[in-house]
């Protein structure tokens, strides 16, 4: 019986060399941005026909990047992403949302929104 379900999968590519970092007392975390992207034809319009639906495409060709800051705590996936990973690598992740709240270094409180792997 499933009452919830946490679960985001996503295609990118890989931001940035994934770095590995140790929080005093906890496990180390191998973090890495990834992006995707969402393409589009501006003025794209959708024409019925009966059963049989049409695409008209007018216009031109919109896309929009959206970055992900993924976060690998796993011991063994965390350290094959340190080791093999790297940026520009085209890569399917596959786990949970997290919202978090930290403070900055002008002590100011921001949220973050991170993909545990």
């Amino acid at each position: 019986l499933v009452s919830a379900m946490n679960r985001v999968q996503l295609l990118g590519r890989v931001g940035q060399d994934p770095i590995m970092r140790q929080v005093e007392g906890k496990n180390p975390v191998t973090i890495f941005s990834l992006a995707t992207n969402e393409m589009w034809r501006t003025g794209d319009s959708e024409v019925g026909q009966g059963a049989l639906l049409l695409l008209c495409t007018l216009g031109d060709i919109s896309q929009k990047t959206t970055w992900h800051r993924i976060s690998v705590f796993r011991p063994g996936l965390r350290d094959v992403t340190y080791q093999y990973v790297r940026k520009g690598s085209r890569i399917f992740v596959e786990g949970k949302i997290d919202y978090g709240e930290y403070t900055d270094k002008n002590n100011v409180r921001r949220q973050a929104t991170t993909i545990i792997a």
